[in-house]
């Protein structure tokens, strides 16, 4: 299966944000993006054993740096992206490093500990991305880790209720017993003031980093990052969404209809003609 077909069938918002990127642009982010998806495919998969897991991310550690026997068409592709834009890559390491964690961390004292695992499957995978936008100014570095972060925590907010079924709590421990609820409570999906409050409170943490992300973007970077400006503006508006229903995580799947989207979206790329990039030497 080629890069296209994975990110096709996805069906992620993601691939809606690489509509405004020029031919070459889209062909090399849609490698990048079909990668993520293999690795963190391989990390969720029912059909394979623990071991079996780090195995096939191990293999995919070693066709970073080299070809293997067998391998897939996909990773020639990653290599030919590692070389063309010289991307590190530890950097894409991180990103399998991240989906690893999810086979044998299954709960996070605190925050700190989350924002590790949220770095390496979110930020890592933005800091690659903005490579491949193209940008002048490295304050889009930041700009791409907060981002990323913003982006995962509404993921989680979201995704509560599913992450229970699989035996995953990325909720900190800290925070539950904050708001005085119980792991046992989460659990058995007990939907209560307190829960309400717990969720405001990684809200809160949400939307501080969107904050920090709009803070970091350099002006010279705002039409280069527009695929990530879209990401930013349909997660946005998922987490008020979320927020406005008050959290109802345990019984609902919390999603931006195709016409939002396609909204969110015009919206970016409007903002992006209005502003075009001032000329600079950094």
């Amino acid at each position: 299966m080629n890069a296209a077909t994975i990110t096709r069938q996805s069906k992620s918002n993601l691939a809606l944000a690489f509509v405004c990127l020029g031919r070459e642009r889209k062909l090399d982010i849609t490698v990048f993006y079909a990668f993520c998806r293999v690795i963190d495919d391989i990390a969720d998969s029912s059909e394979l054993s623990v071991v079996e897991k780090r195995v096939r991310l191990a293999k995919w550690r070693q066709m970073l740096h080299d070809t293997t026997h067998d391998e897939p068409r996909l990773a020639r592709d990653v290599r030919q992206l590692i070389a063309k834009y010289s991307l590190p890559p530890d950097m894409l390491e991180e990103i399998i490093a991240g989906v690893e964690m999810d086979l044998s961390t299954l709960r996070y004292s605190t925050f700190e500990e989350l924002r590790i695992y949220c770095y390496r499957v979110a930020s890592a995978v933005g800091l690659v991305s903005i490579e491949i936008f193209g940008y002048r100014n490295q304050g889009c570095k930041q700009y791409a880790i907060e981002l990323g972060l913003a982006l995962q925590m509404t993921n989680i907010i979201r995704d509560v209720g599913k992450d229970i079924q699989n035996g995953r709590i990325y909720l900190p421990q800290e925070d539950l017993a904050r708001f005085h609820y119980s792991e046992s409570e989460l659990i058995q999906r007990r939907y209560n003031e307190r829960f309400v409050q717990l969720m405001k409170f990684q809200a809160r943490r949400a939307r501080q980093f969107f904050a920090n992300a709009a803070a970091a973007l350099p002006a010279e970077d705002r039409k280069a990052m527009t695929p990530a400006q879209i990401m930013g503006s349909v997660y946005r508006g998922l987490l008020r969404r979320i927020e406005l229903d008050k959290f109802r995580v345990f019984e609902k799947d919390y999603q931006l209809s195709k016409m939002e989207k396609a909204g969110r979206m015009v919206e970016e790329l409007f903002k992006s003609f209005l502003n075009p990039p001032r000329q600079t030497s950094v």
